[in-house]
């Protein structure tokens, strides 16, 4: 298992991104969260199988149409075994 927190910068609030990675992160079935922060950037935290998490950063690297990812910054985190993928608040 493993988790990542991930920063996604760029062009990437009000294109529906939090709303697509929902929908990508379900059909790759990963847990975790996505928000908007203050600054600009998308917050992620996506946790699963590996190969699982890859291809959920493959995603978060190139977007939704209409979004434009300058950068996605990944570090590694300690699983926490969560369930669901939700959509939150801004930070």
């Amino acid at each position: 298992m493993r988790r990542v927190h991930v920063i996604v910068s760029g062009q990437v609030q009000g294109v529906g991104y939090r709303y697509t990675a929902r929908m990508i992160a379900r059909e790759a079935r990963v847990t975790g969260w996505v928000r908007n922060r203050p600054d600009g950037t998308v917050e992620a935290e996506i946790e699963g199988p590996g190969d699982a998490v890859d291809e959920m950063l493959a995603w978060m690297a190139e977007g939704p149409p209409g979004s434009r990812v300058d950068a996605a910054r990944v570090t590694e985190v300690e699983p926490i075994g969560g369930q669901g993928f939700d959509v939150r608040d801004t930070a």
